[in-house]
């Protein structure tokens, strides 16, 4: 995989072990409800099994903005999964990188892709309508390509 240059100040970054900055993110008890649908941050071990198991089935990235790491995206088959660190969330970086994974998904010839977010999660249910998503089943955001 090769980076994927979004524009001048936001990248998509091969994942890569790179434990120290990503588990920070993963500490924050909101970010961990929003993600995962859990009261309790994660532990190296399952942070390892995260990207263990995102990075072999699917295309992780981690996302740099003006030089700093500051999230993840993940397209697994036709699932987008998305994480931004509170500080630098509302600043539409998680917009313009679902954006940059869509065309990732045009280029492999999908014709949809979905992402699941739960219903407390306004913040995303948010974002993802605005990007063209459509509620579907359950938790579930479809975008037709």
């Amino acid at each position: 995989m090769e980076p994927r240059r979004i524009d001048d100040e936001l990248a998509l970054i091969p994942y890569y072990v790179n434990y120290d900055v990503a588990l920070k993110w993963y500490q924050d008890l909101d970010l961990c409800k929003q993600v995962d649908n859990i009261d309790y941050p994660y532990t190296l071990e399952r942070l390892q099994r995260m990207y263990t198991y995102l990075s072999t089935h699917g295309d992780c990235y981690y996302i740099e903005y003006q030089s700093q790491l500051v999230g993840d995206i993940t397209l697994k088959d036709d699932e987008i999964s998305i994480v931004i660190c509170r500080e630098y969330q509302n600043r539409h970086i998680g917009r313009r990188c679902v954006q940059n994974i869509i065309e990732l998904a045009r280029e492999k010839g999908l014709s949809a892709v979905k992402a699941e977010i739960y219903p407390f999660n306004t913040q995303s249910q948010k974002m993802f309508l605005a990007l063209g998503f459509l509620k579907s089943d359950g938790n579930w955001y479809m975008y037709a390509i």
